[in-house]
């Protein structure tokens, strides 16, 4: 539940905080005296700002995720197992038919690894020190065939656009609602900029609508993780895939994953009832049922 919880907030919190500082400083208005104020120029300003915002956190993916989990890039083999690692996924990424990813390790106990990055050709592929020391090579391979799935399917690009295009999609909609609230409260007269009941509904629909587009990604989210299940499937080999995640079933934990990167990891935390809408990943037994459900 904290999870949940703590998601929700990151997400809404973007969007607030970015209704507060176009408020301050005076961003709506420079927009209404550009002639921006009908709803093409909605659509434009909403769109700036909900699609950059979701494209400069994917371009800053890679980095982010190296600071917040402390992951070391392979840049030279140290051991058999680091080749071993490197030259797998070296197989799984020319199989799949993208460039080769940077390759890292951070230490955390749990077994988790996870992608990202902005391009196909472009991207990181790392592990933690709890899954090579738990799950055997057959395993791991699977779990980097998984990894390297979500790469090849552009899931990182797909889901950003998704992300941008609800941001926006919340931004129009949270200010049209917020005209009429506004017209209501003053009696039909039209106000420049909007009074206060513009400002305060704009605000709390901001995180109602929010509420939903969370819910939206987070389907998307857990629609990518049967598909890289099946990728990982197809290049170490079905059995070796459903054999890794009922590793990760018998001994499911708590990641350590900032909240930042959760939803990139090769499992999520668990949830129930109306919990379950905002699930990054599906119940590990679901997934091992669509693997078993393969012809």
């Amino acid at each position: 539940m904290r999870r949940i919880v703590l998601f929700v907030l990151t997400n809404l919190a973007v969007l607030f905080l970015l209704s507060i500082v176009c408020r301050l400083f005076g961003i709506d208005q420079w927009a209404a005296s550009r002639g921006l104020g009908g709803m093409g120029g909605l659509l434009t300003y909403a769109a700036v700002f909900g699609m950059g915002g979701a494209f400069i956190s994917l371009a800053l993916s890679k980095w982010m995720a190296k600071m917040s989990t402390g992951a070391r890039v392979i840049e030279q083999p140290q051991n058999e197992a680091e080749r071993w690692l490197v030259d797998t996924v070296r197989r799984h990424a020319q199989n799949a038919g993208i460039g080769m990813p940077e390759v890292a390790i951070y230490d955390a106990p749990e077994m988790n690894a996870f992608a990202t990055g902005m391009t196909k050709n472009s991207s990181l592929v790392a592990v933690s020190t709890g899954l090579l020391q738990q799950m055997d090579r057959e395993q791991v391979s699977a779990v980097l065939g998984h990894e390297i799935g979500h790469v090849a399917n552009g899931d990182m690009v797909t889901l950003t656009l998704i992300q941008g295009v609800l941001n926006t999609l919340v931004i129009v909609a949270a200010r049209l609602v917020g005209r009429v609230v506004d017209s209501w409260l003053s009696g039909g007269r039209e106000r420049e900029g909007g009074g206060i009941g513009y400002f305060v509904s704009v605000m709390v629909l901001q995180l109602v609508f929010g509420l939903f587009a969370s819910m939206i990604v987070m389907a998307f989210s857990r629609w990518r993780e049967f598909r890289a299940d099946a990728a990982g499937a197809k290049l170490a080999g079905r059995g070796s895939m459903i054999s890794a995640l009922q590793r990760l079933q018998a001994n499911h934990g708590e990641s350590t994953l900032p909240q930042t990167m959760a939803a990139f990891g090769i499992s999520g935390h668990l949830a129930s009832g109306f919990q379950r809408l905002f699930m990054s990943h599906p119940p590990l037994d679901e997934r091992i049922a669509a693997l078993q459900k393969q012809a």
